[in-house]
């Protein structure tokens, strides 16, 4: 059953993605290697009726989407100097050994969205933020790469990450600033650890901001139910071109089941 009391689901908008991408790339690559992407700047037709069903939409979409499995190391108190983790310096202190501090290692999981076919991957900058192993899994489940992170930008909480990989199904990407409220949506991603997941809703809002989740505000909001793991996958219009990147939820329980 889904549940909408008081939740907001907030998509980071494309044009926002591309004025941060374009900063990491332009100053540090030639245009020969820069990546290319499937741009289509055109709205959707409104007047065309909606179809029986979204699966070939999905059937489109889905492989462009990514599971993203990330891993680092916690000191579980990091108020305490490294040089105590020396047995040497812990005698010279006069520290105990049950006060060391111990390290840990802490994963979590997110989404992500082929961007290009030779490997650039848009995902959030939370899901990969301090990470110092980053996998990503195809949406077949099998294929798994080591990924390399790019660029990272928290003002919008938008990442690149790439695999050393060629003819990936890279998704097409079309300008947020076409969108209307009412228009339909699809949201796609891995919410929690699940699997690939599909839900569909509409935009609710468009430019919301003043939440103090991020410097940069531009928000889409959508009822298109989104759940932790959803983060850094995809929002598709109804042609199946992304147009944001999943970011946070606003509710309650910290969640949107559907």
């Amino acid at each position: 059953m889904k549940t909408n009391h008081r939740i907001l689901n907030l998509t980071v908008a494309v044009t926002l993605c591309a004025a941060a991408v374009a900063g990491w790339f332009a100053p540090r690559t030639d245009a020969a290697t820069l990546p290319r992407l499937n741009v289509q700047n055109s709205a959707v037709n409104r007047d065309k009726p909606l179809p029986v069903s979204f699966a070939p939409v999905v059937r489109k979409v889905s492989p462009s989407v990514v599971n993203i499995y990330t891993a680092k190391t916690v000191r579980e108190n990091p108020a305490v100097s490294p040089l105590l983790d020396d047995p040497f310096f812990r005698q010279f202190f006069g520290v105990p050994s049950e006060n060391v501090p111990r390290e840990r290692r802490q994963q979590a999981l997110g989404s992500g969205v082929i961007v290009s076919e030779d490997g650039y991957i848009l995902t959030n900058n939370h899901v990969v933020d301090g990470a110092d192993e980053v996998k990503v899994a195809l949406a077949d489940d099998k294929t798994v790469y080591d990924a390399k992170v790019i660029g990272t930008d928290p003002q919008t909480d938008i990442a690149v990450i790439k695999v050393d990989a060629k003819k990936l199904p890279a998704i097409a990407i079309t300008d947020s600033d076409l969108l209307e409220v009412g228009d339909t949506v699809l949201a796609i991603g891995n919410p929690f650890g699940v699997g690939q997941t599909v839900t569909t809703g509409i935009v609710s809002a468009k430019g919301r901001g003043g939440m103090g989740i991020v410097d940069y505000e531009g928000f889409i909001q959508t009822d298109a139910s989104i759940n932790p793991g959803n983060s850094g996958g995809a929002l598709v219009d109804i042609e199946g071109r992304l147009v944001g990147i999943n970011q946070s939820i606003i509710s309650r329980s910290g969640g949107n089941q559907a």
